[in-house]
């Protein structure tokens, strides 16, 4: 969850900056933050945040958005790269939105670890329905163990 915040630190939304990382076989295999698509100028250089402009509350209507969300990018990742997700855990600062969700279930990815939740029922009601495992993590809390850093370098033998 460090390194998911960490990543995070690169969102560029007004609202919240968001980090995802997924994760397969102990090898992180993708990253993703929010922001614009590559190339597009973001809320800041557009005058702020449409969604603010608008009062549209947190959780609802993902279409206005100049934003890219994270896990998105994170899936957008895996296939410009060509590495397949399906078994992989995600990671990430929030609770994916709805919108997310279903397409994290349709990769294949089957865990969540979130630092906090989301306000977006109809994406817990999925992840319930589709059996995802949701593990939440606070920033307060640390992580169960110190992480063995040379581990995999012993299960490989070096």
């Amino acid at each position: 969850m460090q390194i998911t915040r960490l990543v995070a630190t690169r969102g560029t939304c007004l609202r919240r900056q968001v980090g995802a990382i997924l994760v397969k076989d102990k090898k992180i295999l993708t990253t993703g933050y929010n922001g614009p698509p590559p190339g597009l100028p973001h809320c800041d250089e557009k005058g702020g945040c449409l969604r603010d402009k608008l009062g549209v509350p947190s959780g609802e209507r993902h279409e206005i958005s100049r934003a890219v969300h994270a896990e998105q990018n994170a899936i957008i990742q895996a296939a410009i790269s060509g590495a397949s997700i399906s078994g992989a855990t995600l990671y990430c600062t929030n609770q994916p939105c709805f919108i997310c969700t279903k397409m994290l279930i349709s990769a294949g990815v089957r865990e969540f670890v979130v630092q906090e939740g989301y306000a977006d029922p109809l994406a817990k009601e999925m992840m319930d329905e589709a059996g995802i495992t949701v593990r939440y993590l606070p920033e307060s809390e640390p992580l169960d163990e110190e992480p063995d850093l040379l581990k995999p370098m012993e299960e490989e033998g070096i």
